[in-house]
């Protein structure tokens, strides 16, 4: 892979507005000499030259995101994406099929988690989602 310049840049710019600054500066906080190369690592290549790099949306990567988070069984991940998500301007119905798709891919566990999970995000983002009109 070649190097391209302006990765951390670009990175942190996109990890900023998928995850959001509160998420970012309190990361950045944390940061010392034992994991100051990961968090560097982390935001040039996994933001910078993934996530910033243009050739899928946004909204794509985040689907792609919580499918393979949920595959992993990465809980804290997966919320954080899952607010990302939102912030990717995926609907709470296309939030409820990823959801759903992940039953049959990843087991019906792995789905009752990624409900559980989302409803916790649903909450904490003050988002209602008792009765959800569908899209036409």
């Amino acid at each position: 892979m070649t190097k391209r310049a302006g990765d951390y840049d670009a990175g942190m710019k996109c990890r900023r507005e998928v995850l959001g600054d509160e998420y970012v500066d309190a990361s950045m906080a944390k940061v010392d000499d034992f994991n100051a190369d990961f968090q560097t690592m982390v935001t040039e290549y996994g933001w910078g030259a993934s996530w910033a790099r243009g050739r899928l949306e946004r909204r794509d990567r985040s689907i792609l995101n919580l499918g393979m988070l949920a595959a992993l069984n990465r809980p804290d991940e997966f919320k954080l994406h899952f607010k990302g998500a939102i912030r990717n301007g995926l609907t709470v119905i296309e939030l409820r099929e990823i959801c759903m798709h992940i039953a049959i891919y990843c087991g019906i566990p792995a789905s009752l988690e990624a409900f559980k999970l989302a409803r916790q995000v649903f909450d904490a983002e003050g988002i209602d989602v008792s009765v959800i009109p569908e899209e036409t």
